[in-house]
């Protein structure tokens, strides 16, 4: 960094990074601009930043660099040119670290990634990075998971997803979203014409809030992946996501493994299934479908010639010989199509060891293209 960058790159004094005095990105004064924050705001200077390698990456995961710290750091950032990615991950900031990142992100044209993970910024920190966000145009990922942001905290960060349209990647994982959250999101989403990767796996989605967020899914038509799963969607989460399928034709990667769908679920989403042909890779693991829920799905790929699907996970069930018949079936109309299921260990190759019986599931197609 031209603020940071050169104190990255110096040692624990001016002296060290050289004696000649000029000003410029490689010379002192960047460390001594860090240094003399940390004086100003009280803190200790980050080791960690006056030891690593200048480059456009600037990582402090795991610093405890606090409130206080992070205001020293936004300081020494402010006018910074060389630092295009940013994680503070887990560093404790809390709402007041968040809001000084977010004053120097207001006034930094030049990061573009950022990563404020595990930092319990809760709803003082989704206001100040949502009024961030209004004029920032640079920031294309931002990762805020595991920040306790909850329903009242939705309502900041809803504000920045519908007016944003910079921002591509979005984590929210991992936080407190509830029902409420699903339905100020879900209208932020489907008013959003920027994010191309959005990640709310870990909260609390339920009935009500999935089938709106799902509508919002539906509605979009920049998003092309979505990772919901380890929610609580439920069938009728599940039936708006069947519906959403029908209606979208950008999304191209879905993610809702662990979320409570039974049969009746799984059968609305293969209705969606039966119309849609841009999605290509569905997780649908964790899931309590039975046989008959898999038997939908593989039916609607059957029924759709024009399906884009390339890679599909389905639970771990017990796999009977008529569901075989059907897997099969499926993959001689769609050749490149990787099926992965498991739960019939009389299916698998008899060379395998009884503990990958249990843990390997059955693949159809090639196993080279696997993924976790």
């Amino acid at each position: 960094m031209a603020a940071a960058a050169a104190a990255a790159g110096g040692g624990g004094s001016g002296a060290d990074g050289g004696s000649s005095g000029e000003e410029d990105a490689g010379g002192p004064v960047g460390e001594s601009r860090y240094l003399a924050a940390c004086r100003a705001c009280g803190v200790t200077p980050a080791s960690g930043l006056l030891r690593c390698t200048p480059g456009p990456t600037l990582s402090l995961r795991h610093r405890g660099l606090g409130p206080r710290g992070a205001k020293a750091l936004a300081l020494s950032l402010m006018g910074d040119t060389s630092i295009l990615t940013l994680d503070l991950s887990d560093n404790w900031l809390q709402g007041e670290g968040a809001a000084a990142i977010a004053e120097m992100l207001k006034e930094n044209c030049y990061v573009s990634a950022v990563d404020l993970s595990d930092n319990k910024l809760g709803v003082e920190g989704a206001k100040a990075f949502s009024a961030m966000l209004l004029e920032n145009t640079t920031i294309v990922s931002l990762q805020l998971s595991g920040n306790e942001f909850d329903d009242h905290a939705a309502k900041y960060l809803a504000d920045a997803i519908t007016a944003n349209s910079k921002v591509e990647i979005l984590d929210l994982s991992y936080n407190m979203f509830g029902d409420k959250a699903g339905e100020i999101l879900g209208t932020a989403i489907a008013e959003n014409i920027g994010l191309k990767e959005l990640k709310i796996s870990w909260n609390h989605f339920h009935s009500q809030g999935a089938a709106a967020l799902a509508k919002g899914v539906g509605a979009n038509v920049f998003l092309k992946v979505l990772d919901a799963s380890y929610n609580g969607f439920g069938n009728s989460g599940a039936a708006a996501l069947g519906e959403a399928l029908k209606a979208n034709n950008v999304l191209e990667e879905l993610n809702i493994s662990n979320n409570r769908i039974s049969v009746e679920g799984a059968l609305h989403i293969a209705a969606g299934l039966k119309e849609n042909k841009t999605l290509k890779r569905l997780n649908m693991t964790r899931n309590p479908m039975q046989s008959e829920g898999c038997r939908g799905v593989l039916k609607a790929l059957q029924a759709n010639s024009g399906t884009g699907i390339e890679i599909l996970d389905l639970p771990d069930i017990h796999v009977n010989k008529e569901l075989v018949e059907l897997c099969d079936a499926v993959k001689i109309l769609f050749p490149n199509l990787l099926l992965r299921y498991g739960g019939n260990t009389k299916l698998r190759r008899k060379s395998q060891s009884k503990a990958e019986l249990w843990t390997q599931p059955k693949v159809v197609g090639n196993s080279q293209n696997a993924v976790a």
